[in-house]
């Protein structure tokens, strides 16, 4: 509803012609009687109460309210990764990321579902990896499996300000990346590593059939031991950029006229390709009932191990980039800095768009859709997927 300005007439009965007697019976030496004061009466027409309606000062019918400057609130303020309400302390300190197997062998994988961003790109193998952005976890024991890094990965990590934790090896291609002192990483003592921290990680025990490689885990207390012992500072720095744009309490991003579409393919309905996805064809399922996107790979739910239940999202992202292979044994690269194509799926619809990231290493992606204008995400995580350029022919979404 617009908002008008309510128009009042001021209408003045001015007895002009008493007056005129008044002045005549004074000049006649009668007695002098005072002289009334003009009459003011306020009229609205009956047409003005319409005009009056419409002339409220509110949003325009489609026009989105958004997460401004946060607030501290009862101890609580909206999370930059998600825009909920959250701890102090966890809202205004540096997240983690966490590097994250997600092959078949691995799972379940333990503590996904605290993420308030996971980021999800191909590897050698054609398989894909995680990367969990976690500020939320002081209540936990562990996450993981952890393993090693790739450096679209640290680069992305630093984008969020996050402290990187991975275990495995630092080469090729990553070891003078992880080691710059700028880069605050928690990582086990492996090759090309030069300050471990080995009291972050510990093994667990997961029963029969799992591999030793997927058997050690992030340790929580160990971790704050070890950012404590390297130095590291929990605190944003005073240029942090947010990674999204959120909407704003009691307010959906609904994009109406936008494609709608429930169900989310990265790598394709079925069958196997060489985009990361194909292996182990993960997908995404929009409910209504809930405005989430529930997380498939292998067939099945993709749960998490911590308490259970399958991983839901508000938003998914595909984020084309240009990627290409490194040497004979497959390793990928991956831009992850300029701009590209994005579709961003929320509310059960897609926004056409690019990501954008010119700021540097420690700025985050940004998305815009076709005009230009930044794209509003709803409240809640996210899931961003990497869509390799030269394979996103095999991307598909739609409703069923």
């Amino acid at each position: 509803m617009f908002c008008k300005k309510m128009t009042i007439k001021r209408t003045a009965v001015i007895v002009a012609t008493m007056l005129c007697i008044s002045a005549c019976m004074t000049g006649c030496g009668s007695k002098e009687e005072p002289i009334p004061e003009p009459e003011i009466e306020e009229v609205i027409p009956e047409e003005s109460v319409e005009d009056t309606q419409e002339a409220e000062e509110e949003p325009a019918p489609g026009e989105l309210t958004v997460i401004g400057e946060r607030e501290i609130v009862n101890g609580e303020m909206q999370s930059y990764l998600t825009g909920e309400w959250t701890s102090e302390k966890a809202a205004t300190r540096r997240p983690i990321a966490v590097m994250i197997p997600n092959n078949r062998p691995a799972m379940p994988q333990y503590g996904l579902s605290r993420a308030g961003i996971i980021y999800e790109a191909p590897v050698e193998g054609r398989i894909t990896r995680l990367m969990a952005v976690v500020e939320d976890f002081d209540d936990l024991e562990r996450i993981g499996p952890v393993r090693s890094s790739r450096d679209y990965y640290v680069y992305m990590a630093m984008g969020y300000e996050a402290i990187y934790c991975n275990w495995g090896l630092a080469v090729p291609y990553v070891e003078e990346l992880i080691n710059r002192p700028e880069y605050y990483n928690v990582s086990a003592a492996v090759e090309g590593i030069h300050n471990p921290a080995d009291e972050a990680f510990a093994r667990v025990k997961r029963g029969d059939g799992y591999a030793l490689e997927f058997t050690g885990y992030l340790m929580i207390d160990g971790l704050f031991d070890a950012v404590e012992r390297l130095g590291y500072d929990w605190n944003y720095d005073d240029k942090y950029e947010p990674p999204f744009l959120f909407a704003a309490d009691g307010v959906r991003a609904e994009y109406e006229e936008n494609e709608s579409v429930n169900m989310i393919y990265p790598g394709g309905k079925e069958g196997s390709n060489p985009s990361g996805y194909g292996q182990y064809h993960p997908y995404f399922e929009y409910h209504d009932d809930d405005h989430l996107y529930y997380r498939y790979q292998d067939g099945k739910e993709q749960i998490d191990e911590l308490d259970g239940k399958q991983l839901t999202f508000s938003n998914v992202v595909f984020m084309y980039c240009n990627g290409e292979k490194r040497d004979e044994h497959d390793y990928l690269a991956f831009e992850v800095h300029g701009e590209g194509k994005a579709l961003v799926f929320t509310n059960g619809k897609v926004i056409e768009g690019k990501w954008e990231r010119y700021g540097g290493d420690f700025t985050p992606p940004r998305f815009y859709d076709t005009s230009g204008e930044e794209i509003i995400f709803n409240q809640g995580k996210t899931w961003i997927c990497d869509i390799w350029n030269d394979y996103a022919n095999f991307v598909e979404y739609g409703e069923e």
